[in-house]
């Protein structure tokens, strides 16, 4: 039986990361980079396709997990009838080599463990050579290898590596498996001991730069904590998720790869990190961008690699049998070839967001964002595949076009505010014709309400977007007449989906989870409306939707009750901490002390 989403937690190196199940099996890792192929893919098949799991012999356990303080050290604690052990998991933040290191901790009694290592390189497809070197354990596959030390005794069954072995109070055994490329030899084991340590005050020293004190302040740290781990360290590029093929429905074929940088997920990120003071990843992330999109405009792509890698080819892997039967399992994304007009909205409003929290203005940027703005006078009336990345026609999607209006409202904001040469007469009519047609359009009077794209009379949750980037105000009768009409047609039990699947917009049969970002939209229009009991109310049930270590995934199925899609999420968390800064700006100080004591 497969774990559900919920019962992994992550861990990583900003670099890759690795789903840890609250049974002590780690099975997803890709090494070394967050879109290389897997060592363990056990998350989207058995554990024959590559697992690593620690746990008690005795199957009769409680277990509960945390993060140690705001860091990304995890702890599953077994208790048996015999003892308590406590398994920590970490990956230490890289210089030089790739560590995995795992320290189960003797807490009370005696209890016998038993370690189960399958290391299938490439997907599970790849049954390495295993041999022993130095006192080490070396697996190799073709360019891949893996090293593992540990003072524990292994030896193997049928291509498996087993162990088993006794802790009691105060005993703390290491094992650290380390990755290098199977023509390097192996490097010198770390101290696990002491790796842990040094983890956890890597994180804590990261999280205490967070400057957001309002009343959900663990929450939106554990949010920016992931936020951080989406992150490529060597680039600035911030990955969607650290995996592939998580379904959006269970047994369905919406199964997408979500390993690599979409500009969207990474400006949201953007605002969140600014937000919280974290501006260092903002300039980062500014130059990650300059070098991803370099060139010709025509050819921006919606999404790169972790480097500015181009070349995303969609495969499917047909020796996979998928998370609980979805199938097919796909790597790569055929989504890349997509026109989505948002993203030039996206991309210049988190330009002069950056600009705003004093990253410094750079020239070569504001050259980027002229050209940006010229190509997009030129196809701004073009239809586009949308927000939602449809397999479907291309179409007039409403909130492509408001983001077109992003794009030239925050270019001219910049100008002005920057003293940038540009044409800003003729930049100010053309943001006056995209904000005409939008409302003549992309407004059903009928209905009340903005429609998904023009001429149709769908709803679309992306349509709460328009108060929270300024194109109406949140209280003009159109906002609100959207807003009511996305809760009487896209919510499920309190929470939204993001539009009908059975309309065939998107190509694809029909069938998702709700999606929990247009949850927080909903959240952002009460907040902005000052409905802010509302709000928080709504706000609170996202939280309640977090596992026991503070994880969201894309989705949520309200009938099965239990997370959907890729995990962990880069935009649900995006959504939870800027939310929860929506909110607590809107409060008066003494409203504030009250709301949060209550």
């Amino acid at each position: 039986m497969s774990l559900r989403i919920e019962d992994y937690a992550l861990i990583g190196d900003t670099q890759t990361a690795a789903l840890v199940g609250r049974n002590g099996s780690i099975d997803w890792l890709c090494l070394p980079r967050f879109d290389s192929p897997a060592c363990f893919a056990a998350l989207l098949g058995t554990p024959v396709h590559g697992h690593w799991q620690i746990a008690p012999k005795d199957g009769k356990v409680d277990i509960k997990r945390r993060y140690r303080g705001h860091s990304l050290v995890l702890e599953t604690e077994f208790k048996t009838a015999g003892g308590v052990v406590r398994l920590v998991d970490c990956m230490p933040p890289r210089q030089d080599a790739l560590d995995l290191v795992r320290v189960v901790e003797g807490v009370g009694g005696e209890v016998t463990l038993e370690m189960e290592l399958v290391i299938r390189f490439d997907y599970g497809s790849i049954v390495p050579w295993v041999h022993r070197d130095d006192g080490m354990l070396v697996a190799i596959g073709g360019p891949d290898a893996l090293s593992l030390w540990t003072p524990v005794r292994t030896h193997g069954v049928g291509l498996t590596t087993r162990a088993q072995f006794t802790v009691r109070a105060g005993d703390r055994v290491p094992f650290v498996l380390q990755y290098h490329r199977s023509h390097e030899p192996s490097r010198r084991p770390i101290d696990g001991v002491a790796a842990v340590q040094e983890t956890q005050r890597w994180w804590e020293r990261w999280a205490a730069q967070c400057t957001y004190e309002g009343e959900w302040r663990d929450s939106v740290l554990r949010s920016l904590i992931v936020l951080k781990a989406l992150t490529f360290a060597p680039t600035g590029g911030m990955v969607a998720a650290v995996t592939t093929s998580l379904p959006e429905r269970i047994g369905g074929v919406r199964n997408w790869d979500y390993r690599f940088c979409w500009l969207r997920d990474a400006t949201f990120t953007l605002y969140s990190f600014i937000a919280a003071g974290y501006t260092q990843e903002a300039e980062q992330w500014r130059t990650w961008l300059l070098r991803a999109v370099a060139g010709d405009p025509s050819a921006l792509q919606i999404m790169y690699g972790p480097a500015g890698e181009r070349r995303l080819t969609e495969l499917e892997l047909p020796w996979l049998p998928g998370y609980e039967a979805s199938r097919p399992v796909r790597i790569g994304n055929a989504a890349v070839n997509q026109v989505q007009l948002d993203v030039f909205g996206e991309m210049l409003d988190a330009m002069c967001a950056a600009l705003r929290a004093g990253v410094p203005p750079d020239p070569a940027a504001w050259a980027l964002e002229r050209k940006l703005v010229k190509f997009l006078e030129t196809v701004w009336q073009h239809p586009d595949e949308g927000i939602w990345e449809v397999r479907g026609p291309r179409r007039h999607f409403t909130h492509s076009k408001v983001m077109a209006w992003v794009a030239v409202d925050r270019a001219i904001r910049i100008a002005e505010e920057q003293g940038f040469p540009a044409p800003v007469e003729r930049w100010r009519k053309l943001r006056a014709a995209i904000h005409h047609e939008v409302c003549d359009k992309g407004f059903d009077r009928d209905l009340g309400s903005f429609t998904q794209y023009y001429g149709s009379h769908s709803l679309d949750a992306s349509l709460l977007m328009l108060p929270l980037v300024g194109f109406l105000p949140p209280d003009d009768p159109r906002c609100t007449g959207t807003v009511t009409a996305v809760e009487r047609g896209l919510m499920h039990d309190g929470f939204l989906h993001r539009y009908r699947t059975d309309s065939g917009v998107d190509g694809l049969p029909p069938g998702e989870g709700v999606f929990l970002p247009c949850t927080f939209w909903l959240a952002d229009n009460y907040a902005l409306q000052g409905r802010r009991d509302d709000a928080s109310r709504l706000y609170e049930m996202l939280l309640g939707l977090t596992n026991d270590v503070g994880l969201l995934s894309e989705q949520y199925d309200p009938v099965g009750k239990r997370l959907l899609g890729n995990f962990p999420q880069a935009f649900s968390h995006v959504s939870l901490v800027n939310t929860a800064m929506n909110i607590t700006q809107r409060r008066g100080p003494a409203e504030h002390r009250r709301s949060a004591a209550q």
